[in-house]
């Protein structure tokens, strides 16, 4: 299965996101922020980065150019609860395979991450 980074600043969601994802049997590595992100996706091969837009030091924007200009291998999926931040991603679209809207249920993110790892 794939290998997923997590970048959520919600504890409580990250380990949700995580949990679901490792029972459909992917492994999972989390980030509370981008730029911890960034440092992961440094270190590891990953093969989906799935983050939230809006987080402290640095937002899921900033991450995606840089993951996307630095592993330009790597599938990037946002998260979002905010429509607003939706319509910043879209400078992204040829990055990004899609932005999840927020709140969602377990069944939705389990299918936009195989949907993003399909893609």
């Amino acid at each position: 299965m794939a290998k997923i980074l997590i970048t959520e600043d919600e504890d409580g969601l990250r380990s949700f996101v995580a949990r679901a994802l490792r029972m459909d049997g992917h492994e999972t590595h989390e980030a509370a922020d981008g730029a911890e992100g960034l440092e992961k996706l440094a270190t590891t091969d990953f093969d989906l980065l799935l983050s939230d837009i809006r987080m402290p030091v640095m937002d899921g924007i900033e991450l995606a150019h840089r993951a996307s200009d630095g592993f330009p291998g790597l599938k990037i999926l946002l998260m979002t609860g905010y429509a607003d931040q939706r319509e910043r991603a879209d400078d992204l679209m040829e990055k990004v395979i899609d932005v999840v809207p927020k709140p969602f249920a377990l069944p939705d993110i389990r299918k936009a991450v195989a949907l993003a790892l399909a893609a």
